[in-house]
């Protein structure tokens, strides 16, 4: 027999009400500042919103005053009556005396922003509230287009937004704080061994170009299927999480010295095949027996021993299907917070979806939403930010195959907010699906010299790789030729001596 179902919430009489964090006191002596000198907005107009204030009408006589110090005249009880005759709730308060009091409730400048900062905290702690109550009115909710993991990365995002904002670390700053810290950067560069100001991809002609992966750059590493986009960025993390190394400083504080903790955010492949991508690589085992078993018992150990180096590495991969660009922001920043972060690598952009919640008219708007995101995390956690791209197939239907900026696909966005973009092109691979045949009415002897021309030009490019850099805001634009090697996925530095003894001049 079932029992009877008892609940065990407290009946309606004996829950006590809990009145939202506010102080009306507060915010009157800071509008009282403001009243009596309107230089006190110049300390918390940078944070402090009309919005923020809990009486709405406190809210309405703020930006009365925003807007008439942002033409130049003075707020005060007198130029504010012209302003607020109609507001109906400032009449309820008593109107043209009730800004008068406000005067002379004034709190002086000098408190002024303690005042200010007290109603934004306090502001911060009524949404709080809000957002509790979302998430359990939402968590209530069964709708089919809404699983618990998305409602979880949206109240994510909202918590993040809480934490930054208001934040006043920005603006305007001398030029000589800038110019200090271009000297700072120029002295870490010269101390390292390859004179990067960047974080390293472990190539040396590509870093010689780039000066390695600069903190708040958005890159792009493009190019059509089977150019090697994922092998190249996969080898970048790879070598810039080898290279991590950090130093304690006289003060106790750690540092970060060369190389960088990435996250790579695989939205294509999921994290074992990165991971067995990065074991042939290091065990020199083609990543195609590892997958089938097929592995005797001296490349079994190799395989053990090249686990056993890897197992330290500071590389963190999320390899969630269908992730939105607020998801990526939200746990590059939980990343950045709890451990530190020093790149963000994305396999690949057309993948990620766009804000959640937000609508937009097309594809290409929510590539410019997305690129925007992107580039706005880069210099909100201060790395650079690796995200690859497809190419449009107009590509394959020139004769030159190598790509230009405009095949960027879906969003010219791309170009714009990028910093730095970068093409994968194999010759190789074009070429061996290009093998020549005997066209009617040709002779033998023309045919054989047209093929040896074609094998020529397939021996000068085999196991060859161009990084195509054809934007760069910091330095050079050109072609870096690299090494390619197709069985363990993987790109290195390219002999360009051809194994001469030295290098000619």
């Amino acid at each position: 027999m079932l029992k009877p179902v008892t609940s065990a919430l407290a009946s309606q009489d004996d829950v006590i009400p809990r009145t939202p964090p506010l102080n009306y006191e507060a915010e009157q002596a800071l509008l009282g500042a403001i009243l009596m000198n309107n230089r006190a907005l110049e300390r918390v107009g940078e944070f402090l919103q009309a919005e923020h204030f809990a009486d709405p009408v406190h809210g309405r006589i703020y930006a009365a005053c925003q807007l008439l110090a942002s033409r130049n005249q003075i707020a005060n009880p007198v130029t504010l009556k012209t302003f607020l005759a109609s507001d109906t709730g400032l009449q309820e308060l008593g109107g043209d005396a009730y800004l008068a009091q406000l005067a002379a409730s004034a709190a002086t400048i000098i408190n002024a922003e303690d005042y200010g900062r007290l109603v934004f905290d306090l502001h911060l702690r009524r949404e709080l509230i809000a957002v509790g109550e979302d998430m359990v009115n939402d968590a209530f909710e069964t709708d089919v287009d809404s699983d618990a993991k998305g409602q979880i990365e949206t109240a994510e995002k909202k918590l993040f937004d809480l934490a930054t904002a208001g934040q006043s670390d920005g603006g305007l700053k001398e030029f000589r704080h800038a110019l200090l810290e271009a000297i700072t950067q120029a002295e870490e560069a010269h101390k390292r061994e390859g004179k990067l100001s960047g974080v390293t991809t472990g190539l040396r002609d590509l870093d010689q170009k780039l000066g390695g992966l600069h903190s708040s750059d958005l890159l792009i590493l493009a190019g059509r299927p089977s150019m090697g986009k994922t092998a190249l960025a996969t080898n970048i993390a790879f070598n810039a999480a080898k290279a991590f190394r950090m130093e304690e400083l006289p003060d106790g504080e750690k540092k970060v010295v060369d190389g960088a903790l990435v996250a790579f955010f695989s939205l294509e492949m999921s994290a074992e095949q990165l991971a067995t991508r990065i074991l042939a690589d290091r065990a020199e085992i083609p990543s195609n027996k590892i997958r089938q078993g097929e592995l005797t018992h001296e490349e079994f150990e190799r395989l053990v021993i090249a686990s056993q180096e890897l197992h330290q590495l500071p590389l963190y991969i999320d390899d969630t299907p269908a992730l939105s660009v607020s998801a990526v922001r939200t746990r590059s920043r939980r990343l950045a917070r709890t451990h530190g972060l020093g790149m963000v690598v994305i396999d690949y952009l057309q993948l990620l979806a766009g804000t959640t919640g937000k609508r937009v008219e097309n594809r290409v708007q929510e590539i410019s939403d997305i690129t925007r995101s992107l580039k706005a995390l880069a210099k909100e956690l201060n790395i650079p930010v690796l995200a690859l791209s497809q190419l449009s197939r107009q590509v394959e239907s020139r004769e030159d195959k190598r790509p230009l900026l405009s095949d960027l696909r879906e969003s010219g966005s791309i170009e714009q907010d990028a910093d730095v973009v970068m093409f994968v092109f194999r010759e190789q691979y074009y070429l061996e699906r290009a093998e020549p045949g005997r066209r009617p009415e040709e002779s033998e002897e023309k045919f054989n010299t047209r093929y040896a021309d074609w094998q020529k030009r397939c021996s000068e490019v085999f196991n060859t790789a161009e990084a195509i850099i054809a934007k760069q805001r910091h330095g050079p634009v050109g072609s870096v030729r690299l090494f390619f090697d197709g069985q363990y996925t993987r790109f290195g530095d390219l002999d360009n001596w051809h194994g001469t003894e030295t290098p000619t001049e």
